[in-house]
């Protein structure tokens, strides 16, 4: 989905005013408070500012709770929040409207986290995409927009090297807090090295191998814990599956000897518990973590991580 191109001209036009006065631009300290001034594109990367940064910094994120990130929208304000910040955040391809927001805006200041997270599953190339495949090359920083499935986070391992590059961003902003910022960096590393353990012993011994979900965001984490991915839906969390496509994976639910069908938060559940009734499989919620609501089963990542690890141990039936 495109970016509002009225909303972005209108901020890019706001933005000078905004630059000169921090609370209208949405900063709550002003330039001179020492915090180092952090947007973050979306939730993930907004709480790994956040751990790394510590009092250091103010994060300001632009995918506000209960919204769906990947087709969020600017308004003006967040616009002068991106041109005025220290640091920008974001994951290109990820989100079309923070890619053009960068580019007309924060070109100087901008980070993007894909080298870092080594996105090396490739997208889904039909709703339904089965599961993705390594791709060395995809590696390197050049990869094309939207050819990579963007969810690192949901594979800790690849989230504790992000947070390490944000680290390093912050560092080279803020020198006089470098060994901070590292030191919250280790600290978050041990984090998820502790929660991978808890994955990799929790999911060893699963009886139902295959992934049914609502849409691709679990190629990182299947790949991670030796499961096979089998999304209703591509990259899009929206989109509607075709007769065809809904055909075929409900084939596969009964070839596979699958149970569950993973639907999940922020989107609607019906396509999900349509291809549960016609399976006989069980419906259970699985988060990919775009957004912490009220209906989430944790208060941040890793209680989410740790629920959904309870989800999965039930609906792959492992022992």
């Amino acid at each position: 989905m495109l970016p509002r191109l009225p909303a972005l001209a209108l901020g890019a036009a706001l933005v000078a005013g905004l630059a000169g006065c921090g609370s209208a631009s949405g900063w709550s300290t002003d330039e001179g408070s020492g915090r180092v001034r952090v947007v973050a594109a979306f939730y993930a990367l907004q709480y790994a500012a956040q751990q790394v940064g510590g009092t250091h910094v103010e994060v300001a994120g632009l995918t506000r709770p209960g919204a769906e990130p990947h087709d969020l929208e600017l308004t003006p304000r967040q616009v002068g929040r991106v041109a005025t910040a220290d640091l920008v955040v974001y994951e290109r391809g990820f989100q079309p409207a923070v890619d053009a927001a960068v580019a007309q805006e924060a070109k100087g200041s901008a980070f993007d986290v894909s080298a870092a997270a080594h996105l090396d599953l490739a997208a889904p190339t039909e709703a339904g995409g089965h599961e993705p495949t390594r791709d060395a090359a995809a590696h390197t920083a050049t990869h094309a927009p939207g050819a990579r499935d963007p969810h690192f986070w949901l594979d800790p391992l690849r989230f504790a090297d992000v947070a390490d590059a944000i680290a390093a961003q912050l560092a080279a902003r803020d020198r006089a807090n470098a060994a901070a910022y590292e030191g919250n960096a280790e600290t978050f590393r041990a984090e998820m090295v502790g929660l991978d353990e808890d994955f990799t012993a929790g999911l060893a011994h699963c009886r139902v191998r295959d992934l049914v979900t609502s849409h691709a965001a679990f190629g990182y984490l299947a790949e991670r814990y030796g499961l096979r991915q089998e999304a209703i839906s591509g990259l899009d969390p929206e989109a509607e599956p075709d007769p065809a496509t809904l055909a075929r994976v409900t084939s596969h639910v009964r070839e596979s000897g699958a149970t569950t069908v993973y639907a999940e938060t922020l989107v609607s559940k019906a396509v999900a518990r349509t291809l549960a009734r016609e399976t006989g499989a069980r419906l259970a919620v699985l988060d990919p973590l775009e957004g912490i609501t009220d209906e989430s089963a944790g208060h941040d990542y890793p209680t989410v991580m740790r629920a959904n690890l309870a989800t999965l141990r039930t609906g792959q039936e492992c022992t």
